[in-house]
């Protein structure tokens, strides 16, 4: 049960800094708290833990025009942030996690701004049935978090600019490109600014929670693992990922999301392979290689070896066997 809420904005602006204190509060909330943390970030496109940033945005575009590229720990897909878009991030452990109640305080803060919306789906919130937040999801031990965006004042055409969306996902929602999809909240009240929706959304969460909200600055936590999570944040490893020259490559698009697995063959054999996916469930894909390099390249092969994996999940064992049923069907 909840008995400590704890609200935490930042002022900076840096993707690299906001995600480091998101994990550092992930990793240092207590066992009855929940935590809500506002963050902005400048001219940056998110991507989820398994996409390939070079598939999902035209990375040296977004650099010459001093964008900036980080890759979250959630799943998902790929998204836009400038200063007119307000993030949110509830931290809170497995057993007080209910995103039902933490999507509350969304639709009730954008409620008290006269704007009536609705959640759609598991990962969306929409008003007048387009896109204003999207969401995603983690969890790592008993630790958990819901994150979002909040659409205030974005501008729509560099959103599109950047973003490389695949035919099949557009195909998928019934659209025909990244701007038909989203709306800013602005569209609904044109005097919305970034700070009365951060007092609304304050408002919101005491009210959801029916407790005094107690408000922590970032400057009175540990700088020192911050800045740890920040460089690895910044690196080129983490937001690139491992890329090889795969010889083979197999994608379909499932409900769930997209999936492409790139495989490195020798003698018969995979000696390599990496997976990508925007699917909100990050660990499921990144299994996929630990089960795959060193056995034959062979349809039945890997068949039988992914038919091995199993999870406490039952919506991951789901997706494996999706994605087994899937490569059955393919020519290797």
């Amino acid at each position: 049960m909840i008995n400590k809420i704890t609200y935490v904005e930042s002022h900076e602006t840096s993707p690299y800094q906001n995600l480091a204190v998101e994990e550092y509060l992930l990793l240092h909330c207590a066992e009855e708290e929940c935590i809500l943390y506002l963050w902005q970030n400048q001219h940056t496109i998110v991507i989820g833990r398994n996409q390939n940033a070079w598939k999902e945005c035209l990375v040296s575009k977004l650099e010459e025009d001093g964008g900036h590229l980080v890759r979250r720990l959630s799943g998902g897909g790929a998204v836009y942030h400038d200063l007119g878009n307000l993030n949110f991030t509830f931290l809170v452990r497995k057993e007080n996690y209910s995103v039902d109640k933490q999507t509350q305080v969304i639709l009730r803060a954008v409620q008290k701004l006269g704007i009536e919306a609705e959640k759609s789906g598991r990962n969306d919130i929409l008003v007048d049935g387009k896109k204003f937040s999207g969401n995603a999801y983690y969890e790592q031990g008993s630790h958990c978090y819901h994150h979002g965006t909040l659409m205030v004042n974005v501008n729509l055409g560099e959103l599109s600019k950047y973003l490389t969306v695949s035919k099949e996902k557009l195909q998928s929602k019934g659209v025909d490109s990244v701007r038909s999809r989203v709306t800013n909240l602005t569209e609904f009240a044109p005097e919305l600014t970034i700070e009365l929706l951060k007092e609304k959304l304050l408002e919101a969460f005491e009210e959801v929670y029916e407790l005094k909200a107690e408000v922590t600055d970032i400057a009175d936590m540990e700088q020192k693992e911050i800045e740890e999570s920040r460089k690895r944040f910044s690196s080129w490893d983490w937001i690139f990922g491992r890329k090889i020259d795969f010889q083979y490559e197999l994608s379909n698009r499932f409900s769930w999301g997209q999936v492409t697995l790139q495989f490195q063959v020798k003698n018969g054999k995979i000696e390599d392979m990496v997976a990508f996916s925007d699917a909100m469930k990050p660990e499921v894909i990144r299994e996929i290689p630990n089960y795959l390099r060193g056995i034959r390249y062979k349809k039945q092969s890997i068949c039988a070896e992914l038919g091995l994996y199993w999870s406490a999940d039952k919506s991951e064992n789901a997706m494996m066997k999706e994605i087994t049923s899937w490569l059955k069907t393919v020519d290797l």
